[in-house]
Protein backbone atom coordinates (compact mmCIF):
# COMPACT_ATOMS: atom_id res chain seq x y z
CA UNK A 1 0.00 0.00 0.00
CA UNK A 2 2.47 2.23 0.83
CA UNK A 3 4.24 2.13 -2.48
CA UNK A 4 1.30 2.14 -4.18
CA UNK A 5 1.17 5.49 -2.83
CA UNK A 6 4.36 6.64 -3.77
CA UNK A 7 3.96 5.52 -7.36
CA UNK A 8 0.57 7.13 -7.49
CA UNK A 9 2.16 10.69 -5.94
CA UNK A 10 5.51 10.31 -8.34
CA UNK A 11 3.27 10.71 -11.22
CA UNK A 12 0.39 13.25 -10.13
CA UNK A 13 2.78 15.81 -8.98
CA UNK A 14 4.44 16.40 -12.68
CA UNK A 15 1.06 15.84 -14.07
CA UNK A 16 -0.30 18.81 -11.75
CA UNK A 17 2.57 21.05 -12.23
CA UNK A 18 2.50 21.06 -16.14
CA UNK A 19 -1.53 22.38 -15.49
CA UNK A 20 0.81 25.71 -14.48
CA UNK A 21 4.09 25.53 -16.28
CA UNK A 22 5.83 24.53 -19.55
CA UNK A 23 9.13 25.52 -18.15
CA UNK A 24 11.49 22.10 -18.12
CA UNK A 25 13.57 24.20 -15.57
CA UNK A 26 10.35 24.41 -13.17
CA UNK A 27 9.24 20.90 -13.89
CA UNK A 28 12.71 19.86 -13.04
CA UNK A 29 12.37 21.31 -9.90
CA UNK A 30 10.11 19.13 -8.68
CA UNK A 31 12.34 16.33 -8.97
CA UNK A 32 14.75 18.43 -7.03
CA UNK A 33 12.50 19.04 -4.25
CA UNK A 34 11.34 15.51 -3.93
CA UNK A 35 14.64 14.24 -3.67
CA UNK A 36 17.55 16.14 -2.08
CA UNK A 37 16.52 15.63 0.95
CA UNK A 38 18.58 12.20 0.17
CA UNK A 39 21.43 15.05 -0.18
CA UNK A 40 20.46 16.88 2.89
CA UNK A 41 19.58 14.05 5.48
CA UNK A 42 20.42 10.47 4.11
CA UNK A 43 23.12 10.70 7.36
CA UNK A 44 20.54 11.53 9.67
CA UNK A 45 18.36 9.10 8.71
CA UNK A 46 20.79 6.48 9.09
CA UNK A 47 21.85 7.48 12.71
CA UNK A 48 18.31 7.13 13.50
CA UNK A 49 17.55 3.63 11.98
CA UNK A 50 20.89 2.74 14.05
CA UNK A 51 19.70 4.25 17.15
CA UNK A 52 16.19 4.09 17.08
CA UNK A 53 13.23 1.11 16.94
CA UNK A 54 13.38 0.75 13.08
CA UNK A 55 9.53 -0.28 12.85
CA UNK A 56 8.46 2.81 14.92
CA UNK A 57 10.79 4.87 12.41
CA UNK A 58 8.75 3.34 9.41
CA UNK A 59 5.02 4.25 11.08
CA UNK A 60 6.10 7.63 12.12
CA UNK A 61 7.74 7.86 8.65
CA UNK A 62 4.35 7.39 6.88
CA UNK A 63 2.30 9.01 9.23
CA UNK A 64 3.64 12.55 8.10
CA UNK A 65 3.33 11.76 4.62
CA UNK A 66 -0.47 11.42 5.00
CA UNK A 67 -0.50 14.23 7.07
CA UNK A 68 1.38 16.05 4.24
CA UNK A 69 -0.99 15.03 1.32
CA UNK A 70 -3.70 16.16 3.75
CA UNK A 71 -2.28 19.39 3.45
CA UNK A 72 -2.17 19.23 -0.04
CA UNK A 73 -5.82 18.38 -0.61
CA UNK A 74 -6.63 21.19 1.38
CA UNK A 75 -4.71 24.11 -0.74
CA UNK A 76 -6.02 22.43 -4.09
CA UNK A 77 -9.86 22.58 -2.44
CA UNK A 78 -9.37 26.33 -1.52
CA UNK A 79 -7.71 26.77 -4.69
CA UNK A 80 -4.66 28.41 -3.53
CA UNK A 81 -2.45 25.28 -4.98
CA UNK A 82 0.76 26.97 -7.04
CA UNK A 83 3.98 25.50 -8.25
CA UNK A 84 5.74 26.11 -5.00
CA UNK A 85 3.24 24.85 -3.09
CA UNK A 86 3.74 21.65 -5.19
CA UNK A 87 7.99 22.07 -4.51
CA UNK A 88 7.01 22.45 -0.50
CA UNK A 89 5.10 19.29 -0.24
CA UNK A 90 7.74 17.48 -2.36
CA UNK A 91 9.98 18.44 -0.41
CA UNK A 92 8.28 16.91 3.08
CA UNK A 93 7.75 13.97 1.17
CA UNK A 94 11.22 13.11 -0.06
CA UNK A 95 12.36 13.79 3.90
CA UNK A 96 9.87 11.16 4.57
CA UNK A 97 10.86 8.94 1.68
CA UNK A 98 14.22 9.07 3.12
CA UNK A 99 13.86 8.07 6.75
CA UNK A 100 11.35 5.49 6.15
CA UNK A 101 13.29 3.62 3.19
CA UNK A 102 16.78 3.98 5.53
CA UNK A 103 14.96 1.88 8.09
CA UNK A 104 12.93 -0.73 5.62
CA UNK A 105 16.38 -1.58 3.97
CA UNK A 106 18.14 -1.31 7.09
CA UNK A 107 15.54 -3.96 9.14
CA UNK A 108 15.74 -6.68 6.64
CA UNK A 109 18.56 -8.28 7.67
CA UNK A 110 16.83 -8.50 11.30
CA UNK A 111 14.19 -11.09 10.01
CA UNK A 112 15.70 -12.88 7.15
CA UNK A 113 19.06 -14.73 7.14
CA UNK A 114 21.91 -13.34 5.32
CA UNK A 115 22.17 -16.57 3.15
CA UNK A 116 18.47 -15.71 1.81
CA UNK A 117 18.87 -12.13 1.05
CA UNK A 118 19.11 -11.89 -2.94
CA UNK A 119 16.16 -14.35 -2.80
CA UNK A 120 14.24 -12.23 0.02
CA UNK A 121 15.20 -8.95 -1.66
CA UNK A 122 14.34 -10.16 -5.03
CA UNK A 123 10.66 -10.96 -3.93
CA UNK A 124 10.26 -7.85 -2.56
CA UNK A 125 11.18 -5.68 -5.14
CA UNK A 126 8.74 -7.29 -6.27
CA UNK A 127 6.16 -6.33 -4.58
CA UNK A 128 7.29 -2.82 -4.46
CA UNK A 129 7.74 -2.48 -7.99
CA UNK A 130 4.34 -4.13 -8.99
CA UNK A 131 2.52 -1.23 -5.99
CA UNK A 132 4.67 1.78 -6.89
CA UNK A 133 5.47 1.81 -10.46
CA UNK A 134 3.20 -1.23 -12.45
CA UNK A 135 -0.13 -0.05 -10.75
CA UNK A 136 0.49 3.47 -9.69
CA UNK A 137 1.16 5.64 -12.93
CA UNK A 138 -1.71 4.79 -14.65
CA UNK A 139 -3.86 4.53 -11.77
CA UNK A 140 -2.48 8.22 -11.26
CA UNK A 141 -3.44 8.95 -14.48
CA UNK A 142 -7.15 8.58 -14.22
CA UNK A 143 -7.50 9.72 -10.73
CA UNK A 144 -5.99 12.74 -12.54
CA UNK A 145 -8.70 12.81 -14.80
CA UNK A 146 -10.99 12.77 -12.07
CA UNK A 147 -9.65 15.47 -10.19
CA UNK A 148 -6.54 16.63 -8.48
CA UNK A 149 -8.17 16.36 -4.93
CA UNK A 150 -9.25 12.52 -5.68
CA UNK A 151 -5.44 12.12 -7.37
CA UNK A 152 -3.78 13.54 -3.78
CA UNK A 153 -6.51 11.87 -1.48
CA UNK A 154 -5.92 8.08 -2.72
CA UNK A 155 -2.87 7.83 -1.66
CA UNK A 156 -3.16 9.24 1.59
CA UNK A 157 -5.64 6.97 2.51
CA UNK A 158 -2.96 3.88 1.00
CA UNK A 159 -1.01 5.14 3.61
CA UNK A 160 -3.39 5.25 6.60
CA UNK A 161 -3.84 1.71 5.15
CA UNK A 162 -0.06 0.74 5.15
CA UNK A 163 0.24 1.83 8.65
CA UNK A 164 -2.04 -1.23 10.26
CA UNK A 165 0.41 -4.28 8.78
CA UNK A 166 3.19 -2.63 10.69
CA UNK A 167 1.89 -2.18 13.91
CA UNK A 168 0.79 -5.57 13.63
CA UNK A 169 4.43 -6.75 13.44
CA UNK A 170 5.86 -7.82 17.17
CA UNK A 171 9.10 -7.47 18.53
CA UNK A 172 12.02 -5.07 18.69
CA UNK A 173 13.97 -3.91 15.92
CA UNK A 174 16.16 -1.47 18.10
CA UNK A 175 20.15 -2.43 17.69
CA UNK A 176 21.84 -2.81 20.72
CA UNK A 177 24.32 0.14 21.73
CA UNK A 178 27.55 -0.28 23.65
CA UNK A 179 27.74 3.12 25.62
CA UNK A 180 26.91 6.58 24.50
CA UNK A 181 27.88 8.35 21.49
CA UNK A 182 26.71 11.32 19.67
CA UNK A 183 24.69 12.15 16.84
CA UNK A 184 27.56 12.99 15.01
CA UNK A 185 30.21 10.33 16.14
CA UNK A 186 27.65 8.00 14.80
CA UNK A 187 27.46 9.43 11.32
CA UNK A 188 31.42 9.67 11.70
CA UNK A 189 31.35 5.86 12.28
CA UNK A 190 29.19 5.29 9.49
CA UNK A 191 31.09 6.79 6.71
CA UNK A 192 34.71 5.77 7.73
CA UNK A 193 33.09 1.83 6.87
CA UNK A 194 31.70 3.52 3.75
CA UNK A 195 35.14 5.59 2.83
CA UNK A 196 37.60 2.15 3.87
CA UNK A 197 35.60 -0.08 1.96
CA UNK A 198 37.22 -0.01 -1.50
CA UNK A 199 34.32 -2.58 -3.11
CA UNK A 200 31.58 -0.72 -1.13
CA UNK A 201 32.96 2.85 -2.03
CA UNK A 202 33.55 2.30 -5.83
CA UNK A 203 29.51 0.71 -6.22
CA UNK A 204 27.99 3.90 -4.72
CA UNK A 205 29.75 5.96 -6.79
CA UNK A 206 28.73 3.84 -10.00
CA UNK A 207 24.84 3.83 -8.88
CA UNK A 208 25.27 7.91 -7.98
CA UNK A 209 26.62 8.71 -11.76
CA UNK A 210 23.63 6.03 -13.07
CA UNK A 211 21.00 7.92 -11.37
CA UNK A 212 22.14 11.19 -12.06
CA UNK A 213 22.02 10.09 -15.68
CA UNK A 214 18.37 8.28 -15.37
CA UNK A 215 17.42 11.04 -13.28
CA UNK A 216 18.22 13.84 -15.61
CA UNK A 217 16.12 11.81 -18.48
CA UNK A 218 12.90 11.26 -16.23
CA UNK A 219 13.19 14.84 -14.51
CA UNK A 220 11.73 16.70 -18.31
CA UNK A 221 10.91 13.49 -20.07
CA UNK A 222 6.85 14.31 -19.56
CA UNK A 223 7.71 17.46 -21.96
CA UNK A 224 8.85 14.99 -24.36
CA UNK A 225 5.74 12.90 -23.90
CA UNK A 226 2.68 14.67 -22.57
CA UNK A 227 0.40 16.85 -24.56
CA UNK A 228 -0.48 18.44 -27.85
CA UNK A 229 3.13 20.29 -28.30
CA UNK A 230 5.47 17.80 -27.17
CA UNK A 231 7.24 15.23 -29.44
CA UNK A 232 4.85 12.10 -28.50
CA UNK A 233 1.83 13.76 -28.14
CA UNK A 234 0.31 11.37 -25.47
CA UNK A 235 -2.30 12.01 -23.22
CA UNK A 236 -2.26 11.56 -19.78
CA UNK A 237 -3.04 8.14 -19.02
CA UNK A 238 -0.95 6.87 -21.98
CA UNK A 239 1.99 8.62 -20.23
CA UNK A 240 1.67 6.90 -16.89
CA UNK A 241 0.67 3.73 -18.92
CA UNK A 242 4.34 4.20 -20.85
CA UNK A 243 5.91 4.03 -17.73
CA UNK A 244 4.32 1.40 -16.68
CA UNK A 245 7.12 -0.59 -19.21
CA UNK A 246 9.67 0.52 -16.51
CA UNK A 247 7.86 -1.08 -13.74
CA UNK A 248 6.72 -4.27 -15.98
CA UNK A 249 10.60 -4.76 -16.40
CA UNK A 250 11.38 -4.20 -13.00
CA UNK A 251 8.91 -6.55 -12.09
CA UNK A 252 10.36 -9.56 -14.30
CA UNK A 253 13.77 -8.37 -13.10
CA UNK A 254 13.20 -8.44 -9.58
CA UNK A 255 12.16 -12.38 -9.89
CA UNK A 256 14.76 -13.56 -12.36
CA UNK A 257 17.62 -11.72 -10.27
CA UNK A 258 18.53 -14.53 -8.52
CA UNK A 259 18.88 -17.04 -10.95
CA UNK A 260 20.78 -14.28 -13.42
CA UNK A 261 22.84 -13.69 -10.41
CA UNK A 262 23.56 -17.63 -10.14
CA UNK A 263 23.91 -17.84 -14.22
CA UNK A 264 26.23 -14.89 -14.57
CA UNK A 265 27.64 -14.47 -11.46
CA UNK A 266 27.25 -10.98 -9.86
CA UNK A 267 30.20 -9.15 -11.87
CA UNK A 268 28.45 -9.86 -15.20
CA UNK A 269 25.30 -9.42 -14.00
CA UNK A 270 26.18 -5.70 -12.49
CA UNK A 271 27.47 -4.79 -16.85
CA UNK A 272 24.54 -6.59 -17.90
CA UNK A 273 22.43 -3.73 -15.58
CA UNK A 274 24.55 -0.69 -16.73
CA UNK A 275 23.93 -1.73 -20.60
CA UNK A 276 19.61 -2.50 -19.82
CA UNK A 277 19.41 1.25 -18.13
CA UNK A 278 21.28 2.83 -21.11
CA UNK A 279 18.67 1.55 -23.37
CA UNK A 280 15.87 3.27 -21.18
CA UNK A 281 17.36 6.65 -21.64
CA UNK A 282 18.74 6.54 -24.79
CA UNK A 283 15.89 4.94 -26.87
CA UNK A 284 13.84 8.22 -27.00
CA UNK A 285 16.63 10.13 -28.11
CA UNK A 286 16.40 7.79 -31.20
CA UNK A 287 12.23 7.98 -31.85
CA UNK A 288 9.07 9.10 -30.79
CA UNK A 289 7.18 6.14 -30.97
CA UNK A 290 5.80 4.74 -27.62
CA UNK A 291 6.54 1.23 -28.49
CA UNK A 292 10.49 0.80 -29.05
CA UNK A 293 10.44 3.75 -26.14
CA UNK A 294 8.38 1.31 -24.14
CA UNK A 295 10.92 -1.82 -24.76
CA UNK A 296 13.85 0.20 -23.92
CA UNK A 297 11.57 1.25 -20.58
CA UNK A 298 11.02 -2.70 -20.02
CA UNK A 299 14.62 -3.67 -20.22
CA UNK A 300 16.42 -0.32 -18.66
CA UNK A 301 13.57 -1.66 -15.61
CA UNK A 302 14.80 -5.20 -15.55
CA UNK A 303 18.56 -3.80 -15.39
CA UNK A 304 17.89 -1.37 -12.30
CA UNK A 305 16.04 -4.29 -10.21
CA UNK A 306 18.92 -6.71 -11.42
CA UNK A 307 21.44 -3.99 -10.00
CA UNK A 308 19.92 -3.64 -6.93
CA UNK A 309 19.08 -6.89 -5.84
CA UNK A 310 23.18 -7.52 -6.35
CA UNK A 311 24.24 -5.05 -4.72
CA UNK A 312 21.72 -4.42 -1.76
CA UNK A 313 22.39 -8.12 -0.58
CA UNK A 314 25.87 -8.00 -0.93
CA UNK A 315 25.90 -4.73 1.40
CA UNK A 316 23.33 -6.34 4.19
CA UNK A 317 26.00 -9.04 3.74
CA UNK A 318 29.02 -7.68 4.73
CA UNK A 319 27.74 -4.55 7.11
CA UNK A 320 27.70 -5.44 10.98
CA UNK A 321 24.05 -4.76 11.45
CA UNK A 322 25.30 -2.13 14.29
CA UNK A 323 26.12 0.08 11.09
CA UNK A 324 23.91 -1.07 8.59
CA UNK A 325 21.42 1.64 8.79
CA UNK A 326 24.63 4.59 9.00
CA UNK A 327 25.54 2.45 5.84
CA UNK A 328 23.02 2.45 4.25
CA UNK A 329 22.30 6.06 4.54
CA UNK A 330 25.93 6.72 3.74
CA UNK A 331 25.67 4.95 0.65
CA UNK A 332 22.57 6.56 -0.63
CA UNK A 333 24.01 10.27 0.08
CA UNK A 334 26.33 9.36 -2.73
CA UNK A 335 23.83 6.80 -4.87
CA UNK A 336 20.91 8.95 -4.54
CA UNK A 337 22.00 12.45 -3.85
CA UNK A 338 23.00 12.67 -7.61
CA UNK A 339 19.13 12.70 -8.06
CA UNK A 340 18.55 16.36 -7.70
CA UNK A 341 21.54 17.10 -9.60
CA UNK A 342 20.91 15.00 -12.49
CA UNK A 343 17.29 16.30 -12.68
CA UNK A 344 19.29 20.04 -12.36
CA UNK A 345 21.13 19.34 -15.24
CA UNK A 346 18.71 17.57 -17.43
CA UNK A 347 16.40 20.76 -16.88
CA UNK A 348 19.12 23.05 -17.55
CA UNK A 349 20.55 21.01 -21.16
CA UNK A 350 17.20 20.74 -22.30
CA UNK A 351 16.44 24.35 -22.00
CA UNK A 352 19.74 25.00 -23.85
CA UNK A 353 20.36 21.80 -26.48
CA UNK A 354 16.83 20.55 -26.49
CA UNK A 355 15.28 16.79 -25.28
CA UNK A 356 16.90 14.50 -27.14
CA UNK A 357 20.18 15.75 -26.24
CA UNK A 358 19.71 14.81 -22.71
CA UNK A 359 18.68 11.36 -23.61
CA UNK A 360 21.60 10.91 -26.13
CA UNK A 361 24.20 12.62 -23.23
CA UNK A 362 23.21 10.44 -20.58
CA UNK A 363 23.25 6.91 -22.29
CA UNK A 364 26.69 8.01 -23.38
CA UNK A 365 27.77 8.48 -19.75
CA UNK A 366 25.70 5.22 -18.38
CA UNK A 367 27.57 3.00 -21.16
CA UNK A 368 31.19 4.63 -19.66
CA UNK A 369 30.24 2.78 -16.11
CA UNK A 370 30.72 -0.36 -17.97
CA UNK A 371 34.72 0.58 -17.69
CA UNK A 372 34.46 0.89 -14.00
CA UNK A 373 33.64 -2.44 -13.73
CA UNK A 374 36.78 -3.59 -13.90
CA UNK A 375 37.81 -2.74 -9.94
CA UNK A 376 34.04 -4.77 -8.78
CA UNK A 377 35.25 -8.31 -9.61
CA UNK A 378 33.07 -11.34 -8.25
CA UNK A 379 36.75 -12.42 -5.99
CA UNK A 380 36.41 -9.01 -4.90
CA UNK A 381 33.01 -9.82 -3.51
CA UNK A 382 33.75 -12.87 -2.19
CA UNK A 383 36.82 -11.59 -0.51
CA UNK A 384 34.75 -8.97 0.89
CA UNK A 385 31.61 -11.50 2.33
CA UNK A 386 34.79 -13.87 3.61
CA UNK A 387 36.08 -10.63 5.71
CA UNK A 388 32.30 -9.92 7.32
CA UNK A 389 32.51 -13.78 8.51
CA UNK A 390 29.20 -14.35 6.25
CA UNK A 391 30.49 -16.25 3.34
Amino acid sequence: MSNLADGIVRIALPLMAVQVTRSPALIAGLTIALTIPWLLFALHAGAMADRLDRRKVMLTANAARVALLAGLVLLVVLGTGSIWALYAVAFCLGTAETIYDTAAQSILPQIVHRDRLSRANGRLYAAELTANEFIGPPLAGLLMAAGVAVAFTAPAIMWILAVAPLLLVRGSFRIDREGGTSLRADIAEGLRFLWRHRLLRTLAVMVGVFNFATNAVLAVFVLYAVGPESAMRLPEPAFGLLLTAIAAGSLCGSLAAERIERLLGRARSLVTAFACGALLVGVPAATTHPLPTGAGFFIGGAGIVLWNVVTVSLRQRITPDRLLGRLNSGYRLVAWGTRPLGAAAGGLLASVFGLRAVFATMAVLILLLIAGMRTVTDDDMDTAEREAGHA
